[in-house]
């Protein structure tokens, strides 16, 4: 982008931003984000230049402001649930598309395969895992092995597992993406030939409303770490008019908070997997749990985004 084009786009917003000062802690912190953007692009493409000099004036001036005033210190994290977070999950919406449907496509990969080979499911999950739970099928408990470990044990297993997954395919995005899908592959082709295994032995709705109760957050969450790991890959790959290390810093830094905002869903998971998927429930109790955990996974990571992103910047369409 050439200099003057870029001036020419951002003058009206800076003239603003000088002109109509605000001090509202929301409000600075986002224009103070807004022009270290700008300062960061005019500093790679046009250092030596004017506007870089002014930027720089522009941005010490908003950071001396933003830190005065203490009180966005007291509410960040507060504000990075209730506003932050769902703009970057809008903004990153087609990465987390992606990995729901690759996600999706292995699931059935997996479940195909099951079918068509009576050793995959081994081969997938372990004659170990496959031997136990067929001799629980034989006892009439076919799940008994979520009933096996102390409940506070299991409880700090699964979830300190679930973070290190998530987190294993948000860093295997620095693959340039691939080492993502993979992960992503991996863990669908798992649920694929799992679910199947059960349904082969006519016992797909009972696995279902025992294993979604914790399944339905674990597994909404391993994709949306996967939409991570894409954005840090997509950064690599598609830098846009940034340098390609611009582009990395911004995508690590959105992928590492998408990563911070599934923590209490990989807790609420471990939680729910340790105390609740043990007991036996009555189906509609069952159903509600995961009723109100799909509810709330859809609605604050893909329907309330696309709401606050409307009425935050009702003029525009897209972040980019």
């Amino acid at each position: 982008m050439k200099e003057a084009v870029f001036v020419k786009r951002n003058t009206d917003k800076w003239r603003e931003y000088e002109q109509t000062p605000t001090t509202d802690p929301d409000q600075l912190s986002e224009r103070f984000i807004e022009l270290t953007d700008d300062l960061s692009f005019a500093r790679t493409f046009y250092p030596n230049a004017a506007v870089t000099k002014y930027l720089n004036g522009l941005t010490a001036r908003f950071h001396q402001s933003l830190y005065a005033n203490r009180r966005e210190d007291r509410n960040r994290i507060a504000q990075f649930w209730k506003a932050e977070l769902p703009l970057l999950m809008y903004e990153e919406r087609f990465r987390l598309l992606y990995a729901f449907l690759f996600f999706g496509v292995a699931c059935v990969l997996g479940w195909v395969s099951a079918m068509n080979d009576d050793t995959f499911v081994r081969l997938i999950l372990g004659d170990s895992y496959v031997n136990q739970t067929l001799e629980n099928i034989k006892k009439g408990d076919p799940l008994a092995i979520y009933k096996g470990d102390s409940q506070a044990n299991m409880f700090l297993a699964i979830t300190v597992n679930n973070i290190r997954v998530s987190f294993i395919a948000f860093v295997f995005g620095l693959l340039f993406s691939a080492g993502t899908m993979f992960v992503l592959f991996q863990n669908g082709v798992m649920l694929g030939a799992f679910q199947y295994f059960f349904y082969a032995r006519g016992l797909l709705l009972a696995s279902v409303l025992k294993i979604w109760i914790h399944g339905t957050l674990e597994i909404s969450a391993i994709v949306i770490a996967g939409a991570a790991g894409l954005v840090v890959g997509h950064s690599l790959l598609f830098p846009k008019t940034y340098s390609r290390l611009e582009s990395f810093k911004r995508g690590a830094k959105n992928g590492v908070k998408m990563v911070i905002g599934l923590v209490p869903i990989f807790i609420m998971a471990g939680f729910l997997e340790s105390f609740v998927t043990r007991l036996t429930l009555p189906p509609l109790v069952s159903m509600l749990i995961i009723g109100v955990s799909a509810a709330f996974i859809v609605w604050y990571f893909i329907v309330y985004p696309r709401i606050l992103f409307k009425k935050t910047y009702p003029k525009n369409e897209t972040f980019y």
